[in-house]
């Protein structure tokens, strides 16, 4: 693969497929995928008071609070392993948590290369989740947290859109088409 970007956020909402193409992406590039929902999944199995405090707001439907993600995304981008480029899955949702990254990064003298996100259709992105069989994906959970992502969200895909960072590909195809076509357009991008 040709050099591409190396510290990449992955936006789209929840079943949109971007935790299995951040891995695949991580992979292909030899860099690491970062998933704030798998950290935050870990802090819930771990009992502790802030996996609690997740467990609580996740059953809820809503998202974890900015402050609370900030930790969470700052500590994790701090380690050795991240200094190499990153594909970052959840973070940032909200334009505060944009400003807080871009913070950042610019204090370890980095900044984003690429954004990329994936589109899926409302009713594929609810069968996906439903299929999950997760504790806490109910329809109307899976509901809420669809109109929250797309409330937090646009405004932020405008802000990438605006700064030429942002990529977007179609989701509703198969997992290697899906990763192809960001592979592809990183290239482009590169």
């Amino acid at each position: 693969m040709v050099d591409v970007a190396k510290r990449i956020v992955l936006l789209g909402a929840p079943g949109s497929g971007k935790g299995t193409q951040a891995a695949l992406l991580a992979e292909a590039l030899e860099i690491l995928a970062i998933s704030t929902g798998e950290m935050l999944r870990a802090a819930v199995a771990a009992g502790s008071e802030l996996g609690e405090q997740v467990e609580s707001i996740l059953n809820s439907g809503d998202l974890v609070d900015d402050a609370t993600m900030a930790d969470v995304v700052s500590e994790r981008l701090a380690r050795a392993d991240a200094q190499r480029g990153f594909v970052l899955d959840g973070y940032p949702r909200t334009v505060a948590q944009f400003d807080t990254l871009a913070a950042m990064l610019g204090e370890a003298g980095y900044s984003l290369d690429a954004v990329v996100q994936v589109e899926v259709p409302e009713t594929e992105l609810v069968r996906r989740a439903l299929a999950r069989q997760r504790a806490d994906d109910t329809k109307e959970v899976i509901m809420k947290r669809l109109r929250i992502y797309e409330e937090n969200t646009a405004p932020l895909v405008d802000l990438y859109r605006e700064r030429g960072l942002l990529r977007t590909i179609d989701g509703d195809q198969s997992i290697g088409a899906v990763a192809a076509a960001i592979q592809a357009s990183l290239e482009e991008a590169a």
